[in-house]
Parts: structure tokens; sequence; C-alpha cells
């Protein structure tokens, strides 16, 4: 299998404070350093949660579907897109983070929904646009204090 990423969004189920996201980092980064993954998390005050992930397809599907969906401490966990890809977007990070306020993350979502309804599509594609609005996010936001490579 080759190269993959995906993208979801999710609401969490109680307020995160800074020791709450920096264990969820220190778990996150672990994890994909050890299976080879990188991605970006940003998380709004409102606790909503925006994630990218890439690596080896069954890895990342594996981790999603049956690590993140069910994970308790968030809901409405929903998928943007997920796909095969050339590179990948954020190979330098196991886990990047930035905090987005609602209207940043309002913006990445109106990004990655499809501007015509596609039916029976098996699942939504990462679009490109989303990927441009993310690299520029993340180059016009600085790092986070948050225990931050």
């Amino acid at each position: 299998m080759g190269l993959f990423h995906l993208i979801y969004h999710s609401q969490g189920q109680q307020p995160f404070d800074t020791p709450a996201l920096t264990a969820l980092l220190l778990q996150a980064r672990a994890f994909n350093r050890e299976n080879h993954l990188s991605g970006l998390l940003l998380h709004a005050p409102d606790d909503r949660f925006f994630q990218l992930l890439e690596g080896e397809e069954a890895t990342v599907r594996t981790l999603y579907y049956d690590h993140i969906v069910p994970d308790p401490r968030h809901y409405n966990c929903r998928l943007v897109g997920a796909g095969a890809c050339a590179e990948r977007s954020f190979a330098d990070w196991n886990m990047g983070f930035r905090v987005a306020n609602a209207q940043e993350l309002y913006a990445l979502l109106a990004a990655g929904t499809p501007h015509s309804l596609v039916l029976f599509a098996p699942q939504p594609r990462v679009r490109p646009e989303l990927l441009k609005l993310l690299l520029d996010f993340v180059g016009d936001h600085e790092p986070e204090s948050l225990n931050y490579p």
C-alpha cells in the first residue's frame, strides 16, 4: 500500500485544558513516531479538533477507525477527506499543533467540502484547496508552546 492522508474534525466531550492537550499531543507524537505517521492537529477554544494524518494507508485507516473514532474524549467525528497522496504535506512533524479560532476552522471545513454533491461516493477526497489552506495556516501561525516541535 502507498502513502495516504486522512482529514477529520470532531468536538471535544469535555474542555481540553493545557495539561489535557499536552498529554494528548505526547501520546499522539509517540504513537506516530513509532508508526511512521506525520500530521497536524488544530484545536479551537470551543474544543473542536481538526486533524490531518499521513502515512501508510492501512496504518492511517486503523488509527482513525479503531482508535480515533471510538475515543470517548470526543464526539461527532466526521471524515473531511481521505485518499492516496504523492507526498507528505507535514513530513517533518510527528504531530504538529496549532490553535485555531472558529472562523479559521469554518474556512478549512468549507474548503474541504465539494461544491457539488457526488452521489454514492465511497468517501470524500482530500481537496487540494484544503491542503493549500492548511499549509498557509501553518505558515501564518506561530508554533504553540505545548511541547512543540
